[in-house]
This record gives C-alpha cells, structure tokens and sequence, in this order.
C-alpha cells in the first residue's frame, strides 16, 4: 500500500504542491485558493517521477488487477497512464475534454474494443466532475469503468458525492488532509494558516482569507 504522507512530500519537495494561506490562488473558476496543484512538474524530476509512477502501479495492481486499459485524461493524466500502461505491459488509450472538431471528431484517441475493462488515471480530482466526463465518453463506447485514480485529491465532499452516485470506484495515492498535516507538522505552515487551510476545504467557493 502507498504512503500517503510520503507521496505528499515529494509533491511539495519539487513544488508541485504550493500552498499560501496569505496570498492565495486564483483558480480558473474564480475560486480564490491557499493551494496550488501542477502534478506537470514532477515530470521533471526523475526520480521523483519514477517513484509516484511506481506508487501508481502499486495501487493499480492492489485494487484494480482486473483493468485490461488504462485511459489517460487529457491533458495532465496522459504521461501517468502512459507511464504506468509501459511498466504495466497494458494497453493505453487518453480521453479529450470534447471530440475533435476536425479529422475523424475523435475524443477518445487509441485502440479499444467495446467491453474491456478500463481504469481512469487523473493526476488531480477537485470536484470530480472532469473525471465523470471522461467516463462518460468512455461509457458511450461500450468500455466498462473499474475505477479512477489519482495522485492528488482536494478532499472536496461534493467529489466523493459524484462518485459514488455514478457508483464508481475511486482511489486517490495522497490527499488534502495528509498535505496540509504534514505541512503543520514540518513547520511549512503556522497552526493559524493551518486552521485557514481547513476552513477553505469546507466552503472554497466562498472561502477568503
């Protein structure tokens, strides 16, 4: 099994994480944001690279052993699923946000056939609705959903309400909570930004600090 905390480690040692209770983000959605997410940059660290891909097909032998295809979300889960589809000896196929409008319209992009059993690989979940568009897409194809992983989750309730309403099994290799505990606890943030981060998570959409 992975170590959460770990994983989240090497997540802030290259900065993908970046967390600022004072001077928060702004998301493309509007949401002002303590935190900041590009699992991009871990691609450019090797080593660390290698480690969340190993940890990523851990779990995806762990939980999901009965996936016959890996499906990359467009555009950050493509190089993780890729990754993990070479190690794996598995199929790999990647799902775009819509059909392309030109060419043959595809939006799934990759050899399938109907009926095989498929994992989502994301790099990050927030409210979980990009995922649930992917499966969709992958769904109207005749291919059958074991689940999604991710590497990152913001721990968001309404994500894990979408899931489990569309009944899809879900696993993510570290999440909020462990980042921003093992940020109070190495001294990274002050018990005071600590408790501003939890509040976020609670209300994001209003949240400010």
């Amino acid at each position: 099994m992975q170590d959460a905390t770990l994983i989240a480690e090497k997540l802030l040692q290259v900065k993908a994480i970046q967390l600022n209770p004072t001077q928060p983000y702004t998301w493309a959605s509007g949401w002002k944001s303590p935190i900041y997410c590009d699992n991009r940059k871990v691609l450019s660290f090797p080593y660390v690279r290698d480690y969340i891909k190993s940890e990523l097909c851990n779990i995806i032998f762990e939980k999901y052993e009965s996936a016959t295809l890996l499906a990359g979300v467009a555009t950050a889960g493509i190089p993780w699923g890729a990754m993990a589809a070479d190690q794996l000896k598995l199929p790999f196929i990647y799902v775009r946000p819509k059909p392309k409008e030109h060419g043959l319209g595809n939006q799934l992009e990759g050899e399938f056939k109907p009926g095989q059993k498929v994992l989502v690989i994301e790099d990050l979940v927030s409210t979980g609705k990009s995922s649930l568009q992917a499966v969709d897409a992958l769904q109207e194809k005749g291919l059958e959903i074991v689940g999604v992983v991710s590497i990152f989750n913001y721990g968001f309730p309404t994500a894990t309400e979408h899931f489990a309403k569309r009944n899809i099994n879900y696993t993510t290799l570290t999440d909020y909570s462990t980042l921003i505990t093992l940020a109070a606890s190495t001294g990274l943030i002050s018990n005071d930004q600590l408790q501003l981060l939890e509040k976020w998570r609670e209300s994001p959409s209003t949240w400010a600090p």
